[in-house]
């Protein structure tokens, strides 16, 4: 089959999710290629699509493409319509809320000229993280009219689809749960380096991902422990600014330092503990790669992390909560057996979350779709 790929931001889950099933699926026999925003990211993201550049048969196109709606969405959609059906694909797969806005009108375009493609939608939490009221019932108003034009939402975990469920209402068209994936080669820990910090905060600096809650919570950790700690900060984002300010403001002088994003196996070495604070989730990477690093995580109860961790798993807080989360950080930076306690099932961690059976089960969805659309039996 040829497979395109639509997503915004090469940045976070979804680049690496896409980078994921890009790989598997060219190593299957199958042609796949990427539309995505040219304006997010700097070089570490370049270095990345230089990875997965030989498995592009169908190549990458990056054009600009706001986060919020505007009016250039209209020069962004045009110049995908023109690149895609030169492409001809099989299967459109849009990721996030604009990706999947472009894959499902563009696929319905297609299919209005007699073109046979299926056309599937995966909202990596992405419009699902609004509440209702201004603006969120306009977007859920929006998902609800695109959910049309599309054959298939494929959600990376439970809570995401009841999340769809209760705040776009049942959908018209079928539904997947079709759970993140990791490498095999992934489940090796990365050992530490010489003098590791005790925690690190690893993703984008946005207050959605809780980078704000991270610091407070370090710093009343502190307290609880009565003696200074050390911690990083690894990532770039918006708020990256006013989260140094903090700093300064709660007195924690070079006990955090902040850096740019790297690699994260590299960044699993510098740190013992990983903190994960977001507000929101779907199913973060950074949780199924740190658990198969063998590495102690402490992650707010939000999104998949709990399928992913264990519902009763005692390293999960509040979300929005930096007092409880402090808490949990001062336990494990004094408790011994803490890590013990909090590590879930490996084995049965490593046969659902696996990246060769992510790939091979969205090939069915896409193979399964295309046999509708065509009328193949």
């Amino acid at each position: 089959m040829r497979i395109i790929h639509c997503f915004r931001s090469p940045v976070g889950g979804i680049f690496r999710h896409v980078r994921d099933l890009a790989v598997e699926h060219s190593r299957a026999g199958h042609e796949v290629g990427i539309v995505c925003d040219s304006i997010t990211g700097g070089a570490y993201e370049d270095a990345l699509f230089d990875q997965i550049r030989p498995y592009l048969a169908l190549g990458l196109t990056r054009i600009p493409i706001n986060r919020a709606i505007s009016p250039s969405d209209f020069g962004a959609f045009m110049k995908s319509y023109q690149q895609i059906r030169s492409l001809q694909p099989d299967v459109l797969h849009g990721h996030g809320a604009k990706g999947g806005a472009i894959a499902r009108v563009i696929g319905s375009l297609l299919r209005v000229n007699r073109y046979c493609v299926a056309r599937i939608y995966s909202p990596h939490g992405g419009s699902l993280h609004f509440r209702p009221g201004v603006p969120g019932s306009t977007v859920f108003m929006l998902e609800r009219i695109l959910e049309r034009m599309g054959d298939a939402t494929v959600f990376v975990c439970e809570f995401e689809r009841n999340a769809y469920l209760e705040k776009i209402g049942r959908p018209a068209r079928r539904t997947v749960v079709n759970y993140n994936g990791i490498d095999s080669a992934e489940f090796i820990s990365p050992g530490l380096v010489e003098e590791p910090r005790d925690f690190e905060y690893i993703g984008m600096m946005r207050d959605l991902k809780g980078g704000d809650l991270f610091i407070r919570a370090f710093a009343e950790a502190e307290r609880i422990v009565g003696h200074p700690m050390s911690a990083l900060m690894i990532g770039d984002g918006p708020d990256q600014h006013k989260y140094a300010d903090l700093m300064v403001q709660l007195g924690l002088g070079k006990r955090i330092t902040m850096l740019p994003a790297m690699k994260q196996r590299e960044a699993f070495r510098m740190a013992r503990t990983l903190v994960v604070p977001s507000r929101a989730e779907a199913m973060p990477y950074v949780v199924l790669e740190a658990v198969a690093a063998g590495k102690p995580i402490i992650a707010t109860r939000v999104g998949g992390i709990p399928e992913a961790l264990g519902a009763r798993n005692p390293a999960l807080t509040p979300p929005d909560d930096w007092e409880s989360l402090a808490q949990v950080m001062a336990r494990a930076a004094t408790e011994p057996d803490w890590f013990k306690t909090t590590q879930p099932d490996m084995d049965t961690f490593e046969s659902t979350f696996s990246s060769r059976a992510m790939g091979q089960r969205m090939i069915e969805l896409y193979h399964s779709i295309q046999d509708e659309v065509c009328g193949r039996h």
